[in-house]
């Protein structure tokens, strides 16, 4: 029992210690909702990563709803607040979660030469598997489905696709909130850059991460880039 406690404690730590960079009350690529005005995603009455109970949205259809939304809207904020929604829907169903995953993969890999559907598709596998890697440590049944499955490359190899995307490098950021300096900052200096001529990326790095109490998300991620320069 003892051994469990502290095997418990150690793996505690290193969980925490991935977000504490940026005094986070959690993952942020799942307990921060994306304002994406009044475009279309599934389904949602709650207003962060807890369910309320009250969901009715069928599971069995995630894989094929999700995918509908993306294809029908080249935003990438939609894309974001899409693939949360999904995480988070998926707590309960890891098959759903496998088969999204799956799907988006293949999706990717079957695009041809043209550098937007190419680049969003790519960036929708990546992002996805990023997600579930930080949501592997609030819900254990998703077990090992990224297992070697490198999303912040796929991210990366999207915004290669489509360069000058704000919105990208606002995702790739907050990805890389606990990544070396430099694959961080050059990401949070371009997306708050985009934010000028971006009203809607503006208004997301005006909100606040959660709650009153806590920094807005341009700070968030300004302050941890320059603490992980400090530190070098």
């Amino acid at each position: 029992m003892k051994s469990s406690v502290r095997h418990f404690s150690a793996a505690l730590v290193i969980t925490l210690s991935l977000f504490t960079t940026s005094a986070l009350a959690g993952p942020p690529l799942l307990c921060h909702t994306l304002d994406i005005g009044n475009a279309k995603s599934l389904p949602w009455i709650s207003h962060d990563w807890n369910l309320t109970g009250s969901e009715s949205y069928d599971t069995k259809n995630l894989p094929a709803d999700t995918i509908a939304i993306l294809d029908s809207d080249p935003t990438i904020l939609v894309h974001m607040e899409t693939l949360r929604r999904a995480t988070l829907y998926a707590q309960k169903d890891s098959i759903a979660a496998k088969q999204l995953l799956l799907k988006l993969i293949a999706r990717s890999d079957a695009v041809g030469k043209n550098s937007l559907v190419a680049s969003l598709a790519t960036f929708d596998a990546g992002y996805f598997a990023e997600t579930l890697t930080q949501a592997q440590w609030l819900f254990k049944n998703f077990g090992n489905l990224v297992q070697g499955l490198d999303g912040y490359a796929l991210v990366k190899k999207a915004l290669q696709l489509r360069a000058n995307d704000p919105q990208m490098e606002f995702a790739a950021a907050l990805i890389t909130l606990s990544s070396p300096a430099a694959s961080h900052q050059d990401h949070e200096q371009k997306a708050i850059a985009g934010a000028k001529s971006d009203p809607l990326l503006a208004r997301n790095l005006s909100a606040r991460f959660r709650g009153p109490q806590t920094e807005i998300m341009a700070d968030m991620i300004s302050r941890t880039a320059s603490a992980k320069v400090a530190q070098q």
